[in-house]
């Protein structure tokens, strides 16, 4: 493993589907509780409630006629085209999804061939020695194929990966679930290059599964209506649980990561942490703070996207960081220097961090 050499990010693409669903579009759900007992409150409460949690107020969804595939295709290409690369030249593309091809009105994924074959066909690449490769790994699982890229260039097997995220959540929500609000379709990818003796890069990394209790606070069940006779799994979790847990260990695994890196707290320009939901993101970024005893939290740190985005799952970090370097984003950029530490947590449980130095 070479420590001369650096994984540089050198392009970045998404793909942000032109569909919007506003809270107003669940006005006419039926909600019920995990349980099967219906919600007897009116919805306008529970939307309301449900944007004063989360702070999503719309979120978007793919056309019909695109799948997963399709938004990670279109992402990869813009990251490609940003690049000005020959796309023959990639060595690996490492898609991370969690659900697959899904078609509309189904919630069977389909990943035969996988995802990232797909996405090799559809960009036109016929060099066999491209890899292509599914991640599958909860929502950490771009920043996951970030930092198996990482390793890749870093052991000298590759010079040009790319790493994309892609997902299509908005077929498997339960519409009878609150959480259902919470989802959205699209797509993010970065173009990762070997260079040595370079003072931008991937700095240090850590990752984390636990388990133990954790295991299942994501998990595919059936639908909360307990009149629908259906077959079909959706998504369900146990929000608290999770909350809980991202609070007591997002926290401790970006320090690991800042440590290994040498990073200090006030070296930090940026934090990109999963667009999953706005009130427990900034609490992560407080107990962060807080580990290094500071109470005050720089402003503008922390850009975010859930409110207009939704979660996206392994594309709300890629669409951000795209989105921040192409001066998309209002007062927020990222300059020449400047550390930034990236984060994810979700399904498995698992959790991970990484510090790049740009």
């Amino acid at each position: 493993m070479s420590t001369n050499i650096k994984s540089v990010i050198t392009a970045t693409g998404s793909f942000v589907p032109q569909n919007i669903i506003s809270n107003k579009d669940f006005l006419e759900h039926r909600f019920y509780e995990k349980g099967g007992e219906p919600i007897l409150r009116d919805n306008e409460e529970i939307i309301e409630k449900f944007k004063n949690i989360t702070e999503i107020e719309e979120r978007r969804y793919a056309n019909n006629e695109h799948n997963a595939s399709d938004l990670g295709y279109f992402a990869g290409k813009n990251a490609i085209e940003s690049s000005g690369i020959d796309p023959e030249s990639l060595d690996y593309i490492i898609v991370a999804h969690n659900f697959g091809d899904i078609a509309p009105g189904s919630t069977r994924a389909d990943v035969l061939p996988a995802v990232a074959s797909r996405i090799k066909h559809k960009l036109g690449i016929k060099n066999p020695d491209c890899v292509a490769y599914d991640l599958p790994f909860g929502c950490p699982g771009w920043l996951q194929g970030m930092i198996q890229a990482d390793y890749f260039i870093r052991s000298g097997d590759a010079k040009r990966i790319l790493v994309i995220g892609t997902e299509t959540l908005s077929r498997v929500t339960d519409p009878h679930d609150r959480d259902s609000m919470i989802y959205a379709d699209g797509a993010g990818a970065c173009i990762l290059e070997g260079k040595e003796n370079s003072n931008e890069g991937i700095l240090a990394h850590k990752t984390q599964t636990h388990t133990s209790e954790e295991a299942y606070y994501l998990y595919s069940g059936k639908s909360s209506n307990p009149d629908l006779i259906s077959e079909e799994k959706f998504i369900k979790m146990d929000g608290r649980k999770i909350y809980e847990y991202a609070l007591k260990n997002v926290p401790l695994v970006i320090q690991q990561a800042m440590e290994k890196s040498g990073t200090t707290i006030s070296d930090v320009k940026k934090v990109l942490v999963h667009q999953a939901n706005g009130k427990m993101d900034e609490a992560i970024l407080k107990r962060l703070f807080k580990l290094y005893g500071l109470k005050d939290v720089p402003a503008e740190i922390m850009p975010m996207t859930i409110a207009e985005f939704g979660n996206s799952s392994v594309a709300t970090v890629p669409t951000l960081l795209d989105m921040i370097l192409k001066n998309k984003m209002k007062d927020h950029q990222i300059r020449k220097g400047d550390r930034v530490v990236f984060a994810s947590v979700g399904a498995g449980m698992n959790i991970n961090a990484m510090v790049y130095q740009f």
